[in-house]
């Protein structure tokens, strides 16, 4: 598995980069978001993801842990290809994603191209428990048990899914109110790690 390229970035196109490295040039599919950060840039460094086909091999490319993270997430949902979840990641960022999981907020999910609301509830609905835990009040946040302790558990499980580690998620997350729900707790952690990039 390659797990990420670095080298001259030869070309961009329409949902793509190509990437020189080794002599060779490794045209990698992306999204809009990964694609505006390479503008302007001569080197250029992406996370990966090979997908191999019975007629084809394609490389995936992100430039982010965190963008890595939910591609991953979004092609193991029953009925979402690469195409579909590069597609929803180029009208979102993680952030914003992982907000729209956590919110059921599957209208959002359907501004990507090639989006139905059937398809964008499945995501939510297939997602939830991986992005945090889920009540039955219509998809918002609500924490296992009422202790701030298990709201910032949650809040960190869900951080780590989308590619932060345990410490940098812990860290974030300890220095936040522990009177927040979950859903609070992720918003805030989510902007803090906004400003530090």
């Amino acid at each position: 598995m390659i797990y990420s390229i670095r080298g001259k970035l030869l070309c961009t196109g329409d949902g793509f980069a190509v990437i020189e490295a080794g002599g060779v040039g490794f045209k990698c599919n992306t999204t809009q978001n990964t694609l505006s950060r390479l503008s302007g840039r001569s080197e250029a460094m992406l996370y990966t993801c090979l997908i191999v086909r019975e007629n084809a091999i394609e490389l995936c490319g992100f430039a982010t842990e965190q963008e890595l993270s939910c591609y991953q997430l979004l092609t193991q949902v029953n009925g979402v290809g690469p195409k579909a979840a590069l597609s929803i990641l180029s009208v979102m960022t993680p952030e914003q994603f992982a907000l729209a999981v956590a919110c059921g907020d599957s209208k959002m999910i359907t501004k990507a191209q090639g989006i139905g609301n059937k398809i964008a509830q499945r995501i939510c609905l297939e997602l939830k428990d991986k992005i945090g835990s889920f009540g039955s009040d219509g998809g918002a946040f609500t924490p296992s048990s009422p202790n701030a302790s298990s709201n910032a558990a949650e809040a960190v499980d869900a951080l780590v899914v989308l590619g932060f580690s345990k410490s940098e998620a812990s860290g974030v997350v300890s220095k936040l109110d522990g009177s927040m729900s979950v859903e609070e707790m992720i918003r805030a952690a989510l902007l803090r790690f906004n400003k530090l990039q």
